[in-house]
Order: C-alpha cells, then sequence, then structure tokens
C-alpha cells in the first residue's frame, strides 16, 4: 500500500516511439487496476507529456496529445526515437534542442529521469549521464560511450538505475523499466500480478543474450573491415595473430594497434565476440550438441566454451537453447 500516488510522466516529442511511451503508460495502468482490485489506492499518476503542448508527431505518423510539462512529477520517462546504424544523429539531437533543454530543467528541479533504448542519448546531450553508469540500446552503446565519455556504459545490462536517472536497453525494455517502477512503489505482490497479466517476464537483467555481433556496422575502416571479414570466415580456425598480420603485410604489432584504433578492441576480442554469435545462431536452429558447437567454433574444450558463452551472454549454453530455440 502506498502513502500517495507517484506522479508519472512520459515525455513524447518528434520522432520518439509512441509504442514506448504508452507501454510504459498502460502498465502502470494496470498496476493501478490491480492495487485497486485488493482495496489499495492506485499507486500512479501517469501522464503524458511535450516541450510544446498539443499534437506531436511520433514515429511513423501517429500523432499524441500531450500536456504542458508539469515540473512536480516524481519522475520523467523519456522514450527512444527511430534510429538505425550510420544515420546522422547529430542531425537527430539537433532537432531535439527544446527536448534537451527541458531535461535541464527537469535535472535542476531533482526531479527523477528514466530513459528507454536510445533516449539516453537525449539524457546525455542534457549532462545528466555524467559520472553515472548507463546502459542504452546494446547496437548504439559504443556511440553514446564515445559522445559522453565520463558516462561509464554497459551495453550488456538491461537497466542500471543510478541515483535519480535511470537508463534501459532497447525497446522492450520499456516493459522490464514499467515493471520496476511497479515493484519499487507498489510492491512485489502488485508487480507480479501485473506481470502474469501483461504476459511480461519479470526480472529480466541483461541484454547480452540478445546481441548479434554481425549487426554492428560501426566499423566502416577498410582495414579494419578485411581482418574482420577473414576472421568471420575461419571461425572453426584456431587463432593465429603472427599468420593474421601476415596476410594483411603488417607486424603484429602494426595488427595490433591499427585494429584497436579502428574498432576499440583486439583482433582475439572481436573473434571471441563473433563466435559467440555463431553458437547462438545454431542453438537456436539446430540440434547440434553443445559439444558439436563448440567444436564448430574451434573449442575443442567444451568446458572452455561454456565458460567463455555463459560470460558473455549471461546465460549458459543449454538455457540459452531452451529461451531461444525456434521449433
Amino acid at each position: 500500500m502506498v502513502d500517495a500516488a507517484s506522479r508519472v510522466g512520459v515525455l513524447v516529442y518528434e520522432g520518439c516511439f509512441a509504442s514506448e511511451a504508452f507501454a510504459v503508460l498502460d502498465v502502470l495502468t494496470l498496476a493501478n487496476r490491480v492495487a485497486e482490485f485488493s482495496g489499495d489506492p492506485a499507486p500512479f499518476i501517469p501522464t503524458i507529456h511535450a516541450a510544446r503542448p498539443g499534437v506531436v508527431p511520433t514515429s511513423g505518423g501517429f500523432g499524441v496529445r500531450a500536456l504542458r510539462m508539469n515540473y512536480s512529477l516524481d519522475l520523467l520517462v523519456v522514450p527512444g526515437f527511430d534510429l538505425s546504424p550510420g544515420q546522422d544523429i547529430d542531425g537527430r539531437l539537433k532537432r531535439s534542442q527544446d527536448e534537451i533543454a527541458l531535461l535541464r530543467r527537469v535535472a535542476a528541479r531533482s526531479i527523477s529521469t528514466a530513459s528507454i533504448c536510445v533516449g539516453a542519448f537525449l539524457l546525455g546531450e542534457a549532462g545528466m549521464l555524467d559520472g553515472r553508469r548507463a546502459t542504452t540500446a546494446w547496437l548504439f552503446a559504443d556511440e553514446l560511450g564515445k559522445r559522453h565519455p565520463d558516462a561509464t556504459v554497459d551495453r550488456n545490462a538491461l537497466l542500471i538505475e543510478d541515483g535519480p536517472v535511470t537508463t534501459t536497453g532497447a525497446f522492450s525494455a520499456s516493459l522490464d523499466l514499467a515493471l520496476h517502477l511497479v515493484r519499487m512503489r507498489a510492491g512485489a505482490s502488485v508487480a507480479r500480478t501485473t506481470s502474469k497479466i501483461t504476459l511480461t517476464t519479470p526480472g529480466r537483467t541483461m541484454q547480452s543474450p540478445y546481441i548479434d555481433e554481425t549487426l554492428d556496422d560501426s566499423v566502416k575502416q577498410a582495414f579494419s573491415t578485411n581482418v574482420r571479414r577473414d576472421l568471420l570466415d575461419d571461425l572453426d580456425q584456431q587463432y593465429d595473430l603472427t599468420a593474421l598480420a601476415a596476410a594483411h603485410h603488417v607486424s603484429t604489432r602494426t595488427m595490433l594497434r591499427r585494429f584497436r584504433a579502428e574498432t576499440g578492441q583486439t583482433p582475439l576480442d572481436f573473434l571471441q565476440a563473433a563466435r559467440v554469435s555463431r553458437a547462438k545462431q545454431l542453438l537456436e536452429a539446430t540440434d547440434l550438441s553443445v559439444e558439436q558447437i563448440a567444436r564448430s567454433v574451434s573449442y575443442q574444450d567444451t568446458g572452455t566454451f561454456r565458460r567463455l558463452f555463459s560470460g558473455a551472454v549471461g546465460l549458459t549454453p543449454s538455457d540459452y537453447r531452451r529461451a531461444f530455440a525456434v521449433p
């Protein structure tokens, strides 16, 4: 039972994902109904706001009518926006100057803030991530870290709460955020029932099981692109730095220096991540045993493969297969 309802606002702006905004609003509304059914008062007052009140065109062209910003909120939630790798994010952020200025005012008034997906970029531009741990959609986590070196960006985490600022991973993490708010404000019982009613999975903590290295298009430099292509072609072969450097007509020292300069990692780091991605695909789509999959990505010692996979993904190979295998 709560003493007073939490005033939770969602900020909508041009091009934001309306589904992320309304996922939070709708889950909080259902949590209100669950609490009321048990005889308790509604724990939330959910509202929707904009830097400029009126009808806001969200992603897909859907108009959402929003209120003027209320600075007496307990929490403001910032959904993500339509963004693809290689897109001009600077131009996108320039079009959000009103929202960034609003977020600075929100921070100055000590209002707690939460972002969903790439909404974290707006928080970053407002200076709200400096000195904090944060996450965002895994596909854009490296970019967020480069833009805000004073923040510690963890692309594996699904939700990070650091003081008054909460950030989440991609898209469906809007549901995880909403359940987190219900759990923190209305208690575990209301959160558990709300989760059952909405068919959402409680307790997710990592987005690492969903990471697909083949979708990372952030590296376009010719040298590292060619090296990565060779490594991907030879996932089942033992890693040989000397042979790799010779194939690209450089010394091992130059190979490591140039590859790290372009990608931020070593060739072995990239290779291990690519092997994990290939193993995920095989676990999802084949009946090969874990031992067979380990050998197909060059691990003769299945124990070593299991430890590497579990460390990278947060699930054992068997647990991953149970969660993601396609019938």
